[in-house]
């Protein structure tokens, strides 16, 4: 049997298998596909800043929040540029507390509950099959097998589809719909046209779920760049820092003067995230960005000294290891991310375009004799070069063959046809 063969009959059951699960996680894939812009647009509705000539700083803000909400107990902070944002705490998982930064006055924990709750369910839905409980480690077992079928599904693909013979009518019929074929033709032709226009984009997508899905393939991400892959708590000892605090802690050098130090060195930020330090903590890690959140290479992180507040390790996206760029990118690169609106734009539309593909293949390769005689030699002098029969497509060579790229049967023609040499 030979390899396009073997390809075929594995690429069809991955995706009679995997299909009702891929096509689960496209569904909601493109479904978050702005959940973050959504959701800070929905948390923020209904507030109204007056811009003043100062803002409070970011220790007067603590105290703020402690003498107004005693029973809250802030991680993080974050303070944004835009004149008319507001600041917020991080008060427990998946809870913000918005704060005015120019009064002081708490605002809310937000007015997107709804959106908050409604992305929960869709990502709950996304990564575990919505399994809960003793089932979730199943759901995740089954979206990344999934997953992993979907990776060989692209790629196989890719090889079917690309033509034996290269020319214009062959790569036309598989690149670009064409009107007027009905049934499996017309499935065939969109199975073709999208999967070659999505192909490397699901790729991309796909890799980033794997390496988000398996260390095994974190590890591989970082061995390709010849290194290794971090421990999995060196992230936690990274933000180091000891316990979270029960309560707001400003005693030591002031936040505001490494916030400050953090804007100096990126100019156009947006936002800077401060992981509010527990008094045991001997450095304090405050995040820059210049983006909208999801783009690591407009990111970079300060580490202060707790104790002196003296400006520390300054680490943009440019200063870390290739292995760690690659892993990084391959994070948001999954979800379009990377690249700003146009990148989840673009993944949205490939990733919900693979839903309409249908994997047919075309049963009715019927033999051409009964057009041989007629329509066949008719087509050939005027210059067209193939015909449609039965729902599949002939290029009229002499010894003819359907233009689907997985067919195998040939068609004989009475004898070698041709355009006019006039023509």
């Amino acid at each position: 049997m030979k390899l396009r063969s073997v390809l075929f009959w594995l690429h069809l059951p991955c995706g009679v298998l995997a299909g009702a699960v891929i096509l689960i996680m496209s569904v909601t894939g493109v479904l978050l596909t702005y959940q973050r812009q959504i959701t800070a647009w929905a948390d923020i509705r209904g507030y109204r800043i007056e811009p003043a000539a100062q803002r409070l700083s970011a220790d007067d803000l603590l105290v703020k929040v402690a003498e107004a909400r005693r029973d809250l107990s802030p991680t993080a902070l974050v303070v944004r540029s835009a004149p008319s944002a507001p600041a917020s705490f991080t008060v427990g998982t998946g809870r913000q507390l918005f704060v005015d930064p120019y009064t002081g006055a708490v605002l809310g924990e937000g007015n997107g509950q709804t959106v908050r709750a409604f992305f929960r369910v869709v990502v709950e839905w996304h990564r575990y099959l919505a399994a809960s409980g003793a089932n979730r480690p199943l759901g995740r077992a089954v979206t990344g097998a999934s997953n992993l079928a979907f990776l060989f599904i692209v790629v196989s693909g890719l090889f079917l589809w690309w033509p034996r013979a290269w020319t214009w009518a062959t790569v036309r019929n598989i690149t670009w719909f064409r009107g007027g074929l009905r049934g499996k033709a017309r499935d065939f032709n969109w199975h073709n046209t999208i999967g070659f226009w999505s192909a490397i984009p699901l790729a991309i997508i796909i890799v980033g779920a794997t390496v988000i899905s398996y260390p095994w393939a974190t590890a591989l991400v970082y061995r390709a760049y010849g290194e290794a892959a971090p421990p999995a708590a060196a992230g936690a000892v990274a933000r180091g820092g000891g316990s979270r605090p029960a309560g707001p802690q400003i005693d030591g050098p002031p936040i505001e003067t490494m916030i400050a130090a953090a804007a100096t060195r990126m100019p156009d930020w947006k936002t800077i995230s401060v992981a509010l330090p527990a008094p045991d903590a001997p450095r304090v890690v405050l995040t820059v960005d210049s983006g909208d959140g999801g783009q690591p290479h407009k990111r970079a992180t300060l580490t202060v000294d707790r104790r002196t507040g003296a400006p520390g390790r300054w680490e943009p996206f440019s200063s870390q290891s290739p292995g760690r760029k690659a892993r990084t990118w391959l994070r948001f690169a999954h979800t379009g991310e990377v690249y700003g609106l146009v990148g989840q734009t673009l993944g949205s539309r490939h990733g919900g375009g693979r839903v309409s593909r249908v994997d047919r293949p075309c049963a009715r390769a019927a033999p051409l004799q009964p057009l041989a005689q007629t329509a066949v030699r008719r087509h050939a002098q005027s210059g067209v070069m193939s015909v449609r029969h039965n729902e599949c497509v002939y290029h009229l060579t002499g010894s003819a063959r359907c233009a689907n790229a997985h067919h195998t049967r040939r068609v004989s023609t009475p004898s070698p046809i041709r355009p006019d040499s006039t023509r």
